[in-house]
């Protein structure tokens, strides 16, 4: 009876933990990257990872409207910050960090040095995402402050003409497969879109006629990247956020154009 005892104490002990089911809220700017990171944590752990995508903005408000979300991965630092702040999860997590560019329609004469002349050009169409509810938007806004140094009055200028293309809840949404940024200005309403350089490069994948170009030093804006773990979450979640850490889940983020969270 002893040693029928030890030998399923010893069985228990080599059977393993059932996997679990992650549920994860995340900025749309990290689809490819963090897809990618899932799939090769689910892989090494036997874990699953459910995702939902879209404007960090939005899925904060969702969240701590009682949505159902173990991971909240940000844009920004100040959203999941919000949710720590008022007790809904852990500690905040820099982990990854990007920055804007322009994404250019083919033929438009764009480059570093004349990108502010032809964000002001009133034949140029010039677009962003949507402030407050998309970390994007607000960044494009920090930029056209900026500007205003440079040149006085375009932060007007640029607040008031800039479309609010993406982010927002009523955004028009791209036909599956497309990234929108491309096929916003493939379709002609925007120009000239200054979004994430992630963004930008992913929508040249797609459209390789459109330009890529880098901000000028002086309108330069960096986006730092926060996720923190909702209360009550299981424990897998804790080990997503350590894999993503991890040098095998940075470098997946680092292959998407990111820079690194920890410098």
């Amino acid at each position: 009876m002893r040693v029928g005892a030890i030998a399923l104490a010893m069985l228990a002990m080599t059977v393993p933990a059932a996997a679990e089911t992650v549920q994860l809220y995340a900025a749309g700017s990290l689809k490819t990257a963090l897809t990618e990171v899932a799939k090769a944590f689910e892989t090494k752990t036997g874990n699953k990872v459910e995702t939902k995508y879209g404007a960090s903005g939005v899925l904060r408000k969702e969240i701590t409207d009682g949505a159902k979300a173990d991971i909240f991965a940000s844009a920004n630092m100040e959203h999941p910050q919000a949710l720590n702040d008022d007790g809904t999860s852990g500690p905040v997590v820099l982990f990854a960090r990007n920055k804007l560019c322009a994404l250019v329609k083919p033929g438009l004469d764009v480059t570093t040095e004349n990108l502010l002349a032809r964000m002001l050009d009133d034949k140029v169409k010039l677009a962003t995402s949507t402030p407050r509810a998309d970390p994007a938007g607000d960044y494009a806004l920090e930029s056209f402050t900026k500007a205003e140094a440079l040149k006085p009055g375009a932060q007007e200028r640029l607040e008031r003409k800039a479309r609010k293309l993406t982010g927002g809840k009523d955004s028009a949404v791209a036909p599956a497969g497309r990234a929108v940024y491309g096929w916003h200005v493939d379709e002609g309403r925007a120009d000239l879109f200054i979004t994430y350089c992630t963004n930008a490069l992913e929508a040249r994948k797609q459209y390789p006629a459109q330009q890529v170009v880098d901000l000028p030093e002086a309108l330069s804006v960096g986006a730092d990247y926060g996720l923190t773990v909702i209360d009550g979450a299981p424990v897998a979640a804790q080990e997503f956020v350590e894999f993503i850490l991890s040098a095998e889940g940075q470098k997946i983020l680092v292959s998407h154009g990111f820079a690194p969270g920890q410098i």
